[in-house]
């Protein structure tokens, strides 16, 4: 797609009619003074509540922390205090331009002087043949690695020098120069020197978020560097190639499974790289009518199950943080007025684009980029969906959404979860998927699957005797049917081949008075089948029904009846849980053939 389009059009002569400038500098009062008053009191508040706090000190220990005991949050937590410190110190500058330069002239040192750029999880490149974490516990100053983190550590102080050159230059002229030259040293001159970074996709094919969200940061980086206009042809030239690389990995139907919280640094970066190439090349360079991106650009309109929740299969926040600025963006350009009224809902405060990560382009999109209108609570929101490469379904009825999955065990960032399901009743999860954890070393390890939130077995699903789905791309669902009510689909070859399970097939049906579930089975011997469902209230048993809330689920007398509160201790976890969750196993005897059907329906007791 890019390099087709750059071979008709080369792309230094698509540069002649662009600009370079991304944001209005620090001196352009004007455009500063009219940003809206409610970012303005966001932006002094942020930088008042940081301005008390001193840059903390990111020490080799920390860093160690990971390799030692995988304590992620050693190195992390001073790590992104900084950039976040000196993020709102920047935006505190340019909105009053009163305001001492001394906290962003801090910032821009620390940032400059520390060794690594790469947060101590990344501090490995995963290809054949690079060093484990073990064996390369700290970074090599003389290897730069380009991650998440360092490239946008790169686009902070870039737009840093850009917004505020000019005062900056008068308390040093070499505080700019060094600025230009740590980006050259750690970012734009590994990025064209090498083939090497995965995410590059020249050495492993598959790519997920981080592709489009590190080229989103280059690009600023680029962009921003006063290098002559062959060189940054040739430099974005080259990221284009890497985007083609990326996007033709993804499936048509734009589905995304790191799930919805995931778009922000997914669809929404490929989105911040399309809007650069646009600027750049004066509107020449645009996606927006190609099919493919268009429904990139719209997956969190279809995972959206209202009142904030999204469809949070994989490691995927229930609520999670998703940039409406950047759906709203999405949106205008694809002249989308559900999306763009999604995004309107959801734009959020100056202060949440920093604490998801300190992503200050994103700040900086939704002061200058006034709000589409006012927000409608109703629009944008779609009933029936179909993301028939990812295998989600999604579709609401009466008071009751559903949404249900197939695809298979070995999905980025993926839980043992095929054939799950998630359901709201008025707009609130019922039947729920735990979603994410804070990450530590297990979470991308060998250990991922000892992790209760990732397993099968904390899942909206059967298991056959103790016997839960296994990970791997080979456990798929099979036979996936979409239907008018719900969805269809063989979920056997999800279990290992020990488990003994000839057929298993799976229906969901929804209707204004609620779901109905049928499963179907035949084993190679009798065992007893357990179905689990993770429940958002505490549940009660009465032979033949459970009650948990506004929740009815009816089932055959004979299943025998367990819960087991669950706690919600992780601090990620809790933002979107606080208190318990509620696991209940339904044990059948043991059999080699069963069919059995649960009904989920209003519990009238509690209306």
């Amino acid at each position: 797609m890019f390099a087709e389009f750059l071979q008709k059009h080369p792309m230094e002569d698509l540069l002649r009619s662009g600009t370079r400038e991304m944001y209005p500098p620090a001196e352009n009062r004007n455009a500063w003074d009219a940003i809206p008053e409610k970012y303005r009191q966001e932006i002094r508040e942020m930088g008042d509540r940081y301005g008390k706090i001193p840059y903390p000190e990111r020490s080799a220990s920390g860093f160690l922390a990971f390799a030692r005991t995988g304590d992620r949050q050693a190195d992390e937590k001073p790590y992104f205090t900084r950039r976040r410190k000196l993020c709102a110190a920047v935006l505190l500058c340019c909105a009053f331009p009163d305001t001492d330069t001394e906290d962003v002239v801090n910032g821009v040192w620390h940032l400059c002087e520390e060794s690594s750029w790469v947060i101590s999880a990344h501090n490995i490149n995963p290809i054949p043949g690079a060093p484990k974490a073990s064996e390369y516990p700290l970074p090599d100053i003389r290897k730069p690695y380009i991650d998440l983190f360092s490239a946008q550590t790169g686009m902070i102080l870039a737009l840093t020098a850009s917004l505020l050159g000019k005062r900056l230059d008068e308390v040093s002229p070499l505080i700019r120069k060094r600025v230009r030259e740590e980006i050259r040293r750690r970012i734009l001159r590994p990025f064209m020197a090498t083939d090497d970074f995965w995410w590059m996709g020249f050495r492993r094919k598959d790519l997920n978020n981080w592709t489009p969200w590190i080229l989103s940061n280059i690009m600023v980086c680029a962009v921003l560097d006063a290098m002559p206009r062959h060189n940054l042809a040739a430099l974005l030239t080259r990221a284009c190639g890497m985007l083609d690389r990326y996007v033709d990995i993804l499936p048509e139907d734009g589905g995304c499974d790191e799930g919805a919280g995931y778009w922000n640094m997914a669809g929404g970066a490929l989105l911040d790289c399309l809007t650069i190439l646009e600027s750049i090349t004066g509107g020449q360079m645009s996606f927006r009518e190609d099919h493919k991106i268009r429904n990139i650009l719209r997956f969190p309109l279809t995972a959206e199950l209202g009142n904030g929740w999204f469809v949070n299969f994989a490691d995927c926040d229930a609520r999670p943080f998703i940039s409406g600025e950047r759906l709203e963006t999405a949106g205008r350009m694809l002249e989308d007025p559900a999306l763009t009224a999604l995004g309107t809902r959801m734009r959020g405060t100056a202060a949440d684009q920093l604490n998801d990560v300190p992503h200050l382009t994103r700040v900086l999109d939704l002061v200058f980029h006034a709000a589409a209108g006012e927000k409608n609570e109703t629009a944008g929101a779609i009933g029936d969906s179909w993301l028939p490469d990812l295998q989600v379904r999604k579709l609401r009825r009466g008071p009751w959404t559903l949404a249900c999955k197939g695809g298979h065990n070995g999905e980025n960032h993926n839980h043992n979860d095929v054939g799950s399901f998630i359901l709201t009743q008025d707009g609130e999860p019922v039947v729920v998927d735990a979603g994410n954890m804070i990450y530590t070393a297990k979470t991308f390890s060998e250990e991922r699957y000892t992790l209760w939130n990732i397993r099968a077995g904390w899942h909206n699903l059967p298991m056959i005797g103790s016997r839960e789905q296994k990970e791997g791309r080979t456990h798929a669902a099979r036979n996936v049917i979409c239907t008018p009510d719900g969805m269809e689909l063989e979920l056997q070859d999800t279990y290992e081949q020990e488990a003994g399970v000839l057929q298993l097939k799976r229906r969901f049906a929804l209707t204004p008075e609620g779901l109905r579930l049928t499963d179907e089975g035949k084993l190679r011997t009798a065992e007893e089948v357990t179905w689990v469902f993770l429940l958002r209230n505490e549940p009660k048993w009465e032979k033949g029904s459970v009650t948990a809330g506004k929740l009815r689920i009816r089932c055959p007398e004979e299943l025998t009846f367990t819960a087991e509160e669950k706690p919600v201790t992780d601090a990620r976890m809790a933002r979107n849980w606080p208190g318990s969750l509620w696991r209940v196993r339904l044990k059948s005897k043991k059999a080699d053939v069963f069919r059995m059907t649960f009904e989920f329906s209003a519990n009238d007791r509690e209306a």
